[in-house]
């Protein structure tokens, strides 16, 4: 299969259908209600293999959004990250962001059908990707589309007696077409902020969030969150669509995204807080219990 073949998932009770790259890191490249594309295409699939430029719904993987520092240690692990070796790339503060997968062509597909799709990369058998999280893993994720819901859920599974730390997540970049982004109508669940300071990175400090519903308008969101209940619903509607993410399982963190200059906003499902990797605050994939985490997109 050439490296960008794509694979194509359907509805069969609707016309909503998934694309999948599994050769530019498994990335969604397209969620489409028929005919009608829900996910931001940004600079495209060119940008993100080559320059790292996000797009769709692409997986951060090994660790989600920023680290504070180019060092980190695990245990007896102590880790340093080079910009530009290992699928290590950095910010416009010289941050390591969105983990080390970007575009990745080590993605392996073992079994696919018109609704599903399960894809898997073994961690543990790059040196390069070792050297910049040495915790030896099989990545898996399986994928469903049925009932007007894209479901992945992502499978992290120790393959030496090393505890893996799960801090990956998703960026989801979705779009309401046709419809201004000041009529977005944005819904959040009860959560707790973690504010953060102008580098994107936690300050320490936190703040209640209670479950709200505002018009997107004007406003420009980077923000970070924890204590998402499993089974926390973010949504985004207007001109009579509405998308829903539901953090199912195995993700307590969120980050939300929406620049002012990309009509589109994110509700990012991760496994653990912004800069976890330094703070310590994850949990992990011991050997014979896989991390397992799941989320979901339904459009109504």
């Amino acid at each position: 299969m050439p490296r960008l073949a794509p694979c194509v998932l359907s509805d069969p009770s609707s016309p909503l259908t998934a694309t999948f790259v599994p050769g530019a890191g498994m990335v969604t490249t397209s969620l489409s209600d028929d005919g009608v594309e829900l996910l931001g295409q940004r600079s495209g699939l060119g940008a993100y293999v080559t320059d790292h430029q996000t797009m769709g719904i692409p997986l951060l993987h090994p660790w989600a959004n920023r680290l504070s520092a180019n060092r980190y240690r695990v245990g007896a692990a102590d880790v340093t990250l080079t910009p530009g070796v290992g699928g290590v790339h950095t910010d416009g503060f010289g941050a390591p962001i969105h983990g080390t997968l970007a575009g990745d062509a080590g993605w392996r597909v073992t079994a696919m059908s018109a609704t599903a799709l399960k894809a898997e990369l073994d961690f543990g058998s790059r040196p390069e990707l070792l050297a910049s999280f040495p915790f030896p893993h099989l990545l898996e994720l399986a994928v469903t589309l049925i009932d007007r819901t894209l479901t992945l859920r992502t499978t992290v599974t120790a393959t030496t007696d090393t505890a893996v730390p799960l801090c990956f997540g998703f960026h989801p970049y979705l779009q309401i077409p046709d419809v201004p982004r000041p009529q977005w109508l944005v819904q959040t669940p009860r959560m707790r902020a973690r504010i953060l300071d102008a580098r994107g990175l936690p300050t320490g400090a936190v703040a209640s969030h209670p479950a709200n519903t505002e018009l997107l308008g004007d406003k420009v969101f980077d923000h970070g969150f924890d204590d998402v209940a499993a089974g926390a619903t973010f949504a985004v509607s207007g001109g009579g669509r509405r998308i829903e993410v539901r953090f199912d399982r195995g993700y307590p963190a969120a980050q939300i995204y929406a620049p002012a200059d990309d009509d589109v906003i994110c509700f990012e499902p991760m496994a653990a807080p912004t800069d976890a990797l330094l703070r310590g605050d994850y949990a992990v994939a011991r050997p014979g219990e896989p991390g397992v985490a799941q989320f979901s997109v339904r459009v109504g």
